[in-house]
C-alpha cells in the first residue's frame, strides 16, 4: 500500500447547525461524495443535523462508509443517524473523542461552533505535544476560520507558539483540495505513526 492510499478513514469535525451560508452545506455534501468516490471512510459525531448530517448522508448516498460516534445524552438532541454502517453510542464526550481519534488517520475541521473549535484545538495541542502525527486540516471555507488563523499567527508573533513546538496544521479553502492535501501530508510522514497513550 502506497502512502497516497494509506488514509482509510478521515474524522470530520463540523457543526450540528447548517450555518447561514448555503455554501457550507454544499461543501459538506460535496466532501461526503469525495470521500465515497475515493474509498475513504468518514468518522464523525453521529448526528443527523446541520453540516454533520449533510456530510454523513452524502457519504452514504454515494456508497461510502460511515462511522458515527455519539454520547447517549446527545442521541435525541442531535437526531442520531442510524443508517450508518457503524454506530457507537458512548457514555460521554471524552469517550467519543477518544474513539474518533483512534478510528481516524487524519482530521478535518469544517465550519462549526464551540464544540468544533474545541475538537480542532485539542488535536492541534496533541500534535504540538508530540502525541501523534496524524494530519490536521482546517477547511477555511468562505474564510470561516480566518479569525482563528489570525489568532494563531498572533500567538506565534507573541512568542506563545514557539518553533520547536509548532501547532502543525494544513489549510484549504476549497473542498476539492482537502483530500489531496491530507494524502500528501500522510505520505510525507517518514517516522512511525504514534498514537495517544492510555493516559492523555
Amino acid at each position: 500500500m502506497t502512502g497516497l492510499a494509506a488514509i482509510a478513514n478521515i474524522c470530520v469535525y463540523c457543526g450540528s447547525s447548517p450555518g447561514h451560508d448555503p455554501a457550507f452545506m454544499r461543501a459538506a455534501e460535496r466532501f461526503g461524495g469525495i470521500l465515497a468516490e475515493n474509498g475513504v471512510g468518514l468518522v464523525y459525531g453521529g448526528g443527523n443535523l446541520g453540516l454533520m448530517g449533510a456530510i454523513a448522508r452524502a457519504t452514504l448516498e454515494a456508497g461510502g462508509r460511515v462511522t458515527g460516534i455519539i454520547p447517549g445524552f446527545l442521541a435525541r438532541r442531535e437526531h442520531m443517524l442510524e443508517a450508518v454502517q457503524e454506530l457507537l453510542v458512548v457514555d460521554d464526550m471524552h469517550s467519543r473523542k477518544r474513539l474518533m481519534f483512534e478510528k481516524a488517520d487524519a482530521f478535518v475541521a469544517f465550519p462549526g461552533g464551540v464544540g468544533t473549535l474545541e475538537e480542532l484545538v485539542e488535536q492541534l495541542t496533541w500534535v504540538q505535544l508530540g502525541r501523534h502525527d496524524k494530519p490536521v486540516l482546517i477547511a477555511d471555507l468562505q474564510g470561516f476560520w480566518g479569525p482563528l488563523l489570525v489568532l494563531l499567527d498572533h500567538m506565534r508573533e507573541s512568542g506563545f507558539i514557539r518553533r520547536p513546538y509548532e501547532a502543525r496544521y494544513l489549510v484549504c479553502d476549497e473542498v476539492e483540495d482537502i483530500l489531496p492535501a491530507l494524502r500528501a501530508a500522510y505520505a510525507a510522514e517518514a517516522h512511525p505513526r504514534r498514537d495517544l497513550p492510555h493516559e492523555f
